[in-house]
């Protein structure tokens, strides 16, 4: 108990975490450069960043969040093609003058839209204080190759701002392209099978990054049920699991 209440502690020093009252769910992070940067949980993979005055929204999907009420969008992150990852009525309706769209190969192919096309390995500074690096999302399990062929070139991306990095992985397996990440304060991995991780995956790549704070999402909207609880279990002596409505 003593070396859990350490490192939690160590956790909340470095991050100054608390919530925010709002319409979603909300952390409020203390990068490291002291400032401030709030995540939006919405649903599933539908998540937003503001820092620095700046909006970035990630996978927005209409059915997960009333866009239309929302800021505006600076930046907006496509990690792929599905459609609980891709939806063009929100991308439309956080568009204003300015907005820089990043997202995948197949994405921009397919939809035939302007945007800041990434593939793994890619970078982008798409506002100031904001970077961005594209890094490989796929599966590896035989049988579910055919849902995130590493061919295609999906993409997760590290986003670093205020000095602090974090992981918003997309649809993947616990990979070594990704198990080779370092120095990560902030991971979101997906947990729900078949298309993504397993609970044993998603503890496996969590160990092999050991980032300072562990977001699962992508966990529900699939016949098996992730056991969330047993996922927290296992990294209980690991990092700091934070469930938030993810499903």
């Amino acid at each position: 108990m003593k070396t859990k209440l350490i490192a939690v502690m160590s956790i909340l020093s470095l991050f100054g975490c608390k919530e925010k009252t709002a319409s979603y769910p909300q952390d409020v992070v203390q990068t490291r450069s002291g400032q401030e940067l709030t995540i939006t949980f919405f649903k599933h993979a539908s998540l937003s960043l503001e820092f620095e005055g700046h909006y970035i929204y990630v996978d927005p999907v209409s059915t997960y969040a009333d866009y239309a009420k929302l800021p505006k969008a600076d930046v907006i992150l496509i990690t792929h093609s599905h459609y609980d990852h891709f939806d063009m009525e929100a991308i439309d309706r956080l568009m204003k003058d300015g907005t820089v769209v990043v997202c995948d190969k197949t994405s921009a192919e397919a939809f035939e839209f302007d945007c800041v096309t990434m593939t793994p390995g890619s970078v982008s500074a798409p506002v100031d204080g904001v970077d961005i690096a594209a890094v490989p999302a796929y599966n590896i399990t035989a049988e579910h190759l055919q849902f995130h062929p590493r061919e295609r070139e999906d993409c997760g991306y590290v986003l670093t701002m205020g000095g602090t990095r974090i992981y918003i992985s997309g649809d993947t397996e616990n990979n070594d392209d990704i198990k080779a990440l370092t120095d990560i304060d902030i991971a979101f991995l997906p947990v729900n099978q078949p298309y993504t991780m397993t609970v044993d995956q998603a503890v496996d790549a969590v160990k092999a990054i050991r980032p300072k704070v562990f977001y699962p999402y992508h966990y529900g909207e699939v016949e098996t049920v992730t056991d969330i609880d047993r996922l927290v279990r296992e990294l209980d002596s690991v990092t700091e699991v934070r469930v938030r409505p993810m499903e």
